[in-house]
């Protein structure tokens, strides 16, 4: 029996009401602020209660799934007692479970609720609903024959520029097919149809009409340096920004998205309209140092904090962490890669007596948001090699540290990336070093494997009297590509002479001869203390964001294989990383 046999069965008859788990020595009832018929994509508030209130012993663990489906984790244990949620794949019955743990008796209660979501299709037509982010619309159409697919464009009335969502496959079990339509400028009449595609015909839909609302934000000025000589490839460039709310502009600057949420930044993008970020939050506990995975619209995918994984650590025997910083993505078998920071005291190490050092470690979780793998750089880097320039976690320059008031910033890792050959490339800052790591697709031991940059494994061919980076952003492999591409920052060379500024480099790589041959290193005219990113385009052209100038602002520029700037865009800003994108649902990676 299908799905939509069974809506069509069952009807309105499905309740809210809540299943009490009855051996639990508490309970937990779950309220949604719409209990029956919420259209798909329409966010719901599903409120947790505990019988017994005691705040700030009670964590909530959400989870959500389809009919049919067994439910998957979106929020894992944390003080947090509601969720956001919305279907946004297809139109049908969905089952929402909260549990319930008192973390210090260890009691647990779980309860679900069962909603329906109904189908936005009108009398057998699309159609285009906004969302709670006003530049995001759902598309609503009627389903499709199985083994066809199916995508939407979208086109702007004012200049014509045509865009398209991914394809889905059909399901017929289902009344819709459903679409976040973003990468849309604001207060703007557009018009989209939908497009089906089985084997080699294709056919589409009449034309809806549609108007997005006023952009949530009013972004940091900016103001195009140099405009791109032709129609770029990678016309959108998404802004993780970390004193204002991250966005994406196209070429000209102008805002497109953004996110609604609470985040510090940024991290990644990933294919399907999905993103990474991460919350620091200084004056919170590890419970409020949170990473996250969200959608177009700002909903919560998956979600997890500090405090609910260093449980898992520490059932393992491991260290635990303290916060997670700078880096979150996916792997390439779908797990999910973090980095964290970890406090030790260590004693006559890096100063004299008891000294809080903070490192690094990386935390490879499932898609349930469970630990699988970890590195602790505490295992394999020395911390007798002091930071190069022995950096201190001064006020909102670290994650969240806990066990003194000053931490020695040992490491500063930034960037962590699966390398083409299954292994792990971590960028250690503060040792201005790019590791290899050994990781092989988890089955790996964590063991160096080498260490580039000044002191490390490789020798460069170069002429500059300082070829090596210093205080890098970025390096990441491009794809099936031993050509490594980093933003050196170059702090070492600006303490030695003030005047030095920083630059955008492409390396090839020799790993069987640990020789580096730079392929290009362009002075970007300007010094960023910090932060800034570096990435091949497909034209064959490099982006490098000049993340953090002393004036707190940022530039991203296109430059091209001579070092030439050919586009260049000033941010008002700084930016953590940017990132240049064919459209807002595809990562460049």
């Amino acid at each position: 029996m299908t799905v939509r046999s069974i809506v069509n069965l069952t009807a309105l008859a499905i309740s809210a009401a809540t299943v009490p788990h009855l051996e639990a020595k508490l309970s937990v009832s779950l309220k949604p602020s719409i209990s029956l018929g919420a259209s798909v994509g329409t966010m719901v508030k599903f409120t947790a209660t505990a019988s017994q209130a005691n705040p700030g012993t009670q964590w909530y663990r959400f989870r959500a799934g389809a009919f049919g489906e067994d439910p998957h984790i979106v929020k894992d244990y944390g003080p947090d007692s509601t969720l956001d949620w919305t279907a946004t794949d297809h139109d049908g019955i969905y089952q929402i479970e909260v549990a319930v743990r008192d973390i210090n008796t260890g009691d647990v209660a779980v309860t679900s609720t069962w909603t329906y979501f109904r189908s936005n299709v009108t009398d057998g037509q699309a159609v285009a609903m906004p969302t709670s982010h006003p530049l995001v619309f759902m598309y609503s159409a009627p389903s499709c024959p199985a083994g066809a697919t199916m995508r939407v464009q979208f086109t702007s009335s004012a200049d014509g520029v045509v865009q398209s969502t991914p394809s889905k496959p059909c399901n017929p079990n289902y009344n819709s097919m459903n679409f976040y339509l973003a990468g849309m400028r604001g207060d703007t009449v557009y018009t989209a149809k939908h497009i089906v595609t089985n084997g080699t015909d294709s056919s589409a839909s009449p034309a809806v009409a549609l108007t997005t609302g006023h952009p949530l934000y009013t972004p940091a000025a900016q103001t195009v340096l140099t405009n791109p000589s032709s129609t770029p490839s990678q016309g959108v460039l998404l802004e993780a920004t970390i004193q204002t709310p991250s966005i994406a502009s196209d070429l000209s600057g102008n805002i497109i998205w953004s996110y609604p949420g609470k985040i510090s930044f940024i991290t990644r993008p990933e294919n399907g309209g999905y993103f990474f970020g991460i919350l620091e939050d200084p004056t919170a506990d590890q419970s409020g140092q949170i990473v996250r995975k969200f959608d177009l619209a700002g909903m919560t995918v998956l979600e997890t904090n500090a405090a609910r994984v260093s449980e898992q650590l520490a059932a393992r025997g491991l260290h635990t962490i303290s916060s997670f910083h700078h880096e979150a993505r996916s792997l390439s078998n779908g797990n999910w890669l973090v980095l964290a920071g970890e406090e030790r005291i260590l004693t006559d190490v890096q100063g004299p007596g008891p000294v809080d050092v903070l490192g690094d470690m990386i935390i490879v979780l499932d898609s349930n948001l469970q630990v699988v793998w970890t590195w602790d750089a505490f295992d394999h880097l020395d911390p007798l090699r002091m930071a190069t320039l022995n950096d201190m976690c001064a006020p909102n320059s670290c994650p969240a540290t806990y066990l003194a008031p000053m931490a020695n910033d040992w490491l500063h890792g930034n960037s962590v990336q699966e390398t083409p050959d299954g292994n792990l490339l971590y960028s250690a800052r503060s040792q201005d070093w790019v590791i290899k790591i050994d990781y092989q697709g988890g089955q790996g031991s964590g063991n160096v494997i080498w260490k580039m940059g000044a002191e490390g494994d490789f020798t460069i061919n170069s002429s500059d009297p300082n070829p090596w980076f210093s205080h890098q952003h970025d390096p990441q492999f491009e794809p099936n590509s031993m050509t490594l591409t980093l933003f050196d920052n170059g702090d070492l060379r600006n303490n030695m002479d003030p005047a030095a500024t920083s630059r955008g480099m492409a390396l090839q790589v020799d790993e069987a001869n640990h020789v580096v041959t730079p392929l290009l290193s362009a002075d970007r005219g300007a010094y960023s203390f910090a932060l800034g990113a570096a990435q091949l385009l497909p034209n064959g052209d490099y982006h490098f964001d000049v993340g953090f100038m002393s004036d707190g602002t940022s530039v991203n520029m296109e430059v091209d294989p001579s070092g030439n700037t050919v586009y260049a865009l000033h941010v008002g800003a700084p930016e953590y990383r940017s990132f240049r994108m064919a459209d807002i649902y595809t990562s460049p990676y």
